[in-house]
């Protein structure tokens, strides 16, 4: 009976030294979810110095009404401040717009500022400059400076490479002061290669 007792006695104080403090539920970690990655969107860096050329169709408006193809080269420069994107451009296009008698149009040498807004590889923008313009009307070679506004695109296809188009109107009211009005539209598809 000692014996009983005294094992009765070990096992009640190990019993209660196993639940001294008191019942714990065991913590169950929740699977961790992994968050997808955000989409980031990233623009193009179109900082730096470019060349390239264009390829399009003019139409005259005013007493020269005609219409027909051009074409050109140009150079410029624009800087990316990451939300939007200024620079400058000159360009030359040689056009073949004849009006028979009437005259014709001869070359465009245009210089413009661009602002633009850009949005990944794809770069919306503005111009507004001036366009230095020769032309006969009549039997007469006539130049002058008349004023240019324009909007375009261009999309990036590499670092280097990008196309695009552009629309521009040049208003050439009583130019060369024959009072003769020489309005232009011209559209234009373009490529160019940034250094």
């Amino acid at each position: 009976m000692k014996n009983i007792l005294l094992t009765a006695s070990v096992m009640t104080m190990l019993g209660g030294a196993a639940f001294a403090g008191g019942y714990n539920k065991p913590v169950v970690e929740s699977p961790v979810v992994a968050a997808p990655a955000p989409v980031v969107t990233q623009n193009t860096d179109w900082t730096g110095f470019y060349v390239g050329g264009d390829v399009g169709y003019g139409k005259p408006n005013g007493e020269l009404k005609t219409d027909g193809a051009l074409g050109g080269v140009n150079a410029g420069y624009l800087h990316d401040n990451g939300s939007y994107v200024l620079g400058g451009e000159l360009a030359y296009n040689a056009a073949h717009m004849d009006a028979g008698d009437a005259g014709k149009v001869k070359n465009m040498t245009d210089l413009k500022l661009i602002a633009g807004i850009p949005t990944g590889k794809l770069m919306t923008y503005g111009t507004l400059g001036a366009s230095y313009v020769k032309a006969d009307l009549g039997n007469d070679s006539h130049s002058d400076t008349v004023p240019l506004v324009g909007v375009g695109v261009k999309y990036a296809l590499d670092d280097h490479w990008a196309v695009g188009s552009e629309l521009d109107y040049r208003k050439g009211h009583d130019f060369d002061g024959t009072g003769d009005s020489l309005n232009m539209t011209t559209l234009a598809a373009t490529v160019s290669y940034r250094f």
